[in-house]
């Protein structure tokens, strides 16, 4: 006789929506094991609005993982439409202000909220190729990349659901057969700068539009300034160095003025990272969800990355543990969620977009001007 599963549900993915995922299912009484891979360069610079500490609080870790080592954020700047500056405060925000996050220490502190409440948490471990068996099952090897060259040990695992919260690719949900879908190709140069003496700095965000994409900047926790360029890659900028990017970086009004008390060290060359919108297909099938970047990757102009991979991972876990229980409404319902949260994003992203009109002849504003089709296929984007 086979041996029942291990666990109920095996999450790819340690970041915000895994995590997230994990803690509805503990709560609801499921074995669950988080892998999380640990792959790629440490996120730097991102921010969580200040309603996600609704989100946070929901799932019972908002104290744990907000109350110190991140830099609370007032409000944001920008210069969009006109150079002019113009200034939201959080002030008469219910919620309170927003944060500027040591990424590495939130996603860490979120996953040890899980092992808390009961979850199994391992640690740069990779998900790999999950089979199907006979009777509804599936089988998972995983792989600790903690050993020589990342190539420690392998074991097996059975469990009854998988949840992909591996991000961009979907890795999981693209294997069992979802087809990814892209709306542009934004694109993310960005670096980050030294520490300013003046330890007064202004903390809030600034973004910035110029001619061939927008900037952003923002303090971090570590007093380091992170500078960020999204553009197009097929255009100028996107094809330059450090040179380039410092020269581009000069010419701002507004950006600029916020990088002097950084020094004049010479630049890095910038990283790069996608930023662009895409959502899977579908969101769920036979023994498997997404959620997170996986389901739906927003424009970070947006500011709601994080705030949805939170809200995408709660809501997939509850409606996991709902169609382990035998509701065959759980997933559809959850697939109705995520697709509510696309539209209401597009819509936005239509009207923000739609108010910068001084280079509607440039391709980057005139791509973004026509109307988007949500669905182009992976590896297409706007003419």
């Amino acid at each position: 006789m086979t041996p029942p599963p291990a666990y109920d549900v095996v999450i790819a993915g340690g970041g915000p929506a895994g995590c997230a995922a994990a803690l509805a299912l503990v709560r609801a009484g499921r074995r669950v094991l988080l892998a999380d891979a640990g792959t790629g360069p440490p996120k730097v610079g991102e921010a969580l609005v200040p309603v996600g500490r609704l989100l946070l609080a929901d799932l019972g870790v908002d104290r744990a993982v907000l109350d110190t080592g991140h830099l609370p954020c007032h409000g944001n700047l920008s210069a969009w439409g006109s150079s002019a500056l113009h200034a939201v405060d959080f002030l008469r925000d219910p919620y309170g202000h927003g944060w500027h996050l040591d990424r590495p220490l939130f996603d860490r502190r979120l996953r040890a909220a899980a092992h808390t409440a009961g979850a199994e948490v391992a640690e740069r471990t990779v998900v790999r190729r999950p089979a199907r068996q006979p009777d509804g099952t599936w089988q998972v090897r995983l792989r600790d990349r903690a050993g020589p060259a990342g190539r420690g040990a392998e074991r097996t695992v059975r469990c009854r659901w998988l949840v992909d919260a591996t991000g961009r690719h979907a890795a999981l949900a693209v294997q069992a057969g979802a087809r990814r879908r892209t709306g542009d190709r934004l694109t993310a140069l960005h670096l980050l700068l030294d520490p300013a003496p003046d330890a007064a700095a202004d903390g809030r965000t600034l973004v910035e539009s110029d001619q061939h994409g927008w900037w952003y900047t923002a303090l971090l926790p570590t007093r380091q300034r992170l500078v960020a360029y999204f553009t197009d890659p097929d255009l100028p900028l996107a094809a330059r160095g450090a040179e380039g990017f410092r020269a581009r970086l000069l010419a701002t009004r507004h950006i600029s003025h916020r990088t002097r008390p950084h020094g004049r060290a010479p630049f890095r060359p910038p990283r790069r990272a996608p930023a662009h919108t895409a959502h899977l297909d579908r969101v769920h099938g036979d023994g498997w969800t997404a959620a997170g970047d996986a389901a739906a990757a927003f424009d970070p102009l947006s500011s709601q990355g994080i705030l949805t991979a939170l809200y995408t991972g709660l809501s997939a876990g509850e409606a996991v543990d709902a169609r382990l229980r035998g509701d065959p409404t759980a997933l559809p319902g959850y697939a109705e969620k995520v697709a509510t949260a696309r539209a209401a994003y597009e819509d936005g992203h239509r009207a923000v977009h739609a108010q910068e009109t001084r280079w509607a002849d440039r391709p980057f504003w005139a791509r973004r001007h026509h109307t988007l089709n949500p669905t182009t296929p992976k590896g297409s984007h706007p003419a």
